[in-house]
Parts: structure tokens; sequence; C-alpha cells
């Protein structure tokens, strides 16, 4: 199935007066319609003293505006039989509903009111911090949570992407509410944010409800873009290597690689690399490792592209008696590997054929297709949505192999190990996400 019959045929785009970006999608058959307003800020804009506010803030656009109380966005959508969330990621924020045909106008004016005037009460705001630090205190127990933490703040050390989404106890724990309205009011603004309107609708009716709801708001002021002033990361010269003990006996492995920007050429070939990789049980790392070794009982990989740079991420757990350095060792082997010699035309055409199931399965419903279009909407261009599996299909195997020359070298990652709590440190030679987002 092609993606571009996946997604709707047409788009209406429209920007405002006040700057906001507008994409009206109609996609008839179910009498469903999607709402999604998009923010371009993550936590990528935070400095040190705000860690995590993006995320915290996504919590408090629930908790009352001028026209809508606290409680009330969530008992409105059970009222109207649909659903709502939001999210946060290292590059943008996003909220969303679901709604049927007849009533989706309700989250538009949801949205506006909501853009331009958040009460953030003072009471409210203490009581949803506690909530926000229990979350962050939960995630600590988690093992391949605090070790994926530690590999990337080694990963990319001087970008703001060194830091989880959801923030530190310290900077939280010290963040006034005046610093979170300031942070709302330079980035919550209609000339930052993109509105989706997606599903069983008619464009220009749909249109005229945008306007009529988010025309009227100012437009808030131009903020300089902090890119500018942010110290560049320079190119690995040598591998990191890290380790840290759990009080279990599982032997974790993370590996990551610093790549490339979301949208970019490469970001399509480590797509196809990745599911090379680890796609599937017919996949050589899960073929060779999991299934004929048995070295690992599980083993992934995530190209994690973002605005500004990315990750490519490897997960693997040793299995039982397997010495740590005898696995690494096997998986150096199989990158080598790719580095070196083409893949065949038989693995590469499953390999893309599996990318464009995946690309249609995860665009069946209206909320699916709106997601896409926004984080490309606010990540690039929208447009792109639409090239994704084209983009795939241009993939050979030349590339493929340059690319794993380029980025998957050993001098060029920093390699973490989580080792039950008295073992030694694998320091002896011999895990789609899709792209991390915090939900509250």
């Amino acid at each position: 199935m092609n993606l571009t019959r996946a997604l709707p045929a047409a788009i209406r785009e429209h920007r405002l007066a006040n700057g906001l970006e507008v994409l009206i999608a109609e996609r008839r058959g179910d009498p469903v319609v999607a709402v999604m307003v998009w923010y371009k800020v993550g936590s990528k804009n935070e400095r040190d003293f705000e860690s995590g506010v993006s995320h915290f803030l996504e919590h408090m656009m629930f908790k009352g505006s001028s026209r809508f109380g606290k409680g009330s966005i969530d008992r409105i959508t059970t009222e109207l039989g649909g659903a709502n969330n939001a999210f946060t990621s290292y590059d943008h924020t996003a909220y969303w509903f679901e709604l049927a045909s007849d009533r989706w106008e309700r989250a538009l004016e949801i949205e506006a009111d909501r853009m331009r005037t958040l009460t953030l009460d003072a009471a409210e705001y203490d009581a949803e911090r506690a909530v926000v630090l229990e979350e962050l205190s939960m995630g600590q127990d988690d093992p391949w949570r605090v070790l994926s933490e530690r590999v990337q703040a080694a990963t990319i050390p001087r970008h703001p992407y060194r830091r989880p989404i959801i923030g530190f106890p310290d900077a939280l724990s010290g963040l006034k509410v005046e610093a979170m309205r300031d942070y709302y009011r330079r980035f919550y603004r209609p000339g930052n944010a993109v509105a989706i309107v997606c599903g069983d609708v008619d464009a220009e009716e749909a249109l005229s409800a945008v306007k009529k709801h988010f025309e009227g708001l100012p437009a808030g002021d131009e903020q300089p873009t902090p890119e500018a002033f942010r110290p560049t990361e320079t190119e690995p010269r040598g591998e990191q290597r890290l380790s840290m003990n759990w009080d279990d006996q599982g032997k974790r492995l993370c590996m990551a690689f610093p790549t490339a920007k979301f949208a970019s050429d490469d970001d399509a070939t480590l797509d196809v690399v990745s599911s090379l990789l680890t796609g599937g049980r017919l996949s050589r790392l899960h073929r060779r490792l999991v299934l004929e070794q048995a070295l690992a009982t599980s083993i992934s990989t995530s190209n994690d592209t973002r605005v500004e740079g990315g990750v490519f991420w490897l997960f693997a757990e040793c299995a039982q008696d397997v010495p740590p350095a005898r696995l690494e060792a096997a998986i150096d082997a199989e990158l080598s590997l790719l580095r070196e010699e083409l893949v065949t035309a038989k693995e590469l055409t499953r390999v893309k054929h599996m990318l464009e199931a995946a690309e249609a399965y995860d665009h069946e419903t209206v909320t699916d297709i709106a997601e896409d279009l926004g984080e490309h909407a606010t990540d690039s261009h929208w447009t792109l949505a639409f090239e994704a599996i084209e983009r795939v299909k241009a993939v050979d195997a030349k590339r493929v192999r340059a690319c794993a020359r380029r980025f998957l070298r050993a001098e060029r990652r920093v390699l973490g190990w989580c080792l039950p709590s008295k073992a030694e440190p694998a320091h002896k030679r011999a895990k789609p996400q899709k792209k991390a987002k915090h939900r509250r």
C-alpha cells in the first residue's frame, strides 16, 4: 500500500494573519475528525534552570483557562464521546482531540482558549508539580531509562538534547510559576503553532471554523531562534564507555551513535539500516544473536532523528551465562559486516516492503494522519509526510553501506553497560519508537 494513498490526496494549507499555520485534510469515510495543535517548542528550547518546563506545561494545559476550568476539558471530551491527550518531545509539543464529525468544532474552542489565556493557578501548579516529580521518580526505577539517559548525555554533551524531556528533579523543584508563565507567553502563540483538522470535514467549512476561533488571537512576540546561541557539537574522537550497576541479574547494553537530522536523506537510509539489523525475526541481529547463537534474549535498534541531529540507538540484553564482552563482540562483527559488504537485493526488498507496510498501518486513523502531518509541518515541512516511502524506495545497497561507514563506527559511539550489582565492569573487548515523547 503506497503512503500517498494512505494519506489524504489533497491538503488545504492556509496561514492566518497572526501567523497560525493551518492544515485541513479531508478524509471521508468514518464520521470522525482529529483536531491537533502543535507548538514549535520542546525540551530543546529550555535553559538548564527550567529543564522539564515543556512537559510540565503540557500537564498544566489541562488545569484551567479563562473559559474552561480545571477538569472541564476531559469532562467535555467524555460527554462528547471522544478522546484527547498530549505529548512533549525534544522539538515540539502537541495536543489532540478525536471527536465525531458533528461535534469536532468544540475542540477548536478549547485549543484557542488555552493557547493564550491559560490560568496557571499557583495552587494547581504546586499540586501538579508533585505529580510530575513522582512521574520522574518512577522513571528512575527503570534500568533501561537510567542507562539510556546516561548514554545520551555523553553522546550529545553540549546540546539540550542531552537532557531527558521530563527534566531533572532539582530544576523542577525550584521552578517558579512565574517562569512557566514567561515560557508560555514566549512560545504558546499563533505564530509558533500549527493547527490541523483531519477527517470527515468539508475543507472550506473547516477553515472557516478555525478562523472563527483563532483569527482574533494576538500574534505574540517573535522569539529569537535558540540554535544560534548554542555551542556546536563536535565530531566524536573516540569511543566512550560507561557502566552502572542494578540490583537484578540483567546484563543490559546500550549503544548510541550521533547521526542525522529529521527528514534528511540519511534519515530514510537509517530507517532501512535499523530494519535490516533488528526489524523482525529475519533481521540480521535478531536472527543471528537471539535465534541462532542464543547470545541475547532481546535486541533492538532505533533511528531517533530530531530537528538538529539524531541518535542511532542499539539495545540488547545478554542471555543467561553469556559474558557481556561476547555479546558486544558479536554485535561489532555484524556492524562491521554492514560497513564492508553490500546488502543483497532480496534483503533490501524485504526491508522496504516491511517499512511500507508499517507506514500504511501507521496511517489507518485520522489521528495517525494528523500526527504525521503535524510532526512534519512542525519539524520540517508537511509535504514530506507524503514522500516518506518514496525516500525509502530510493535507498540502495551502496547508500546503506555508506551510511553505516559514516555513522556506525566504534570510534563514534558511546557504549554503556548496566550490570548486576556484584558483576565486574564490562570493559573487555574480545534497545518507536518511535521518537521519544512524554504523554501526560
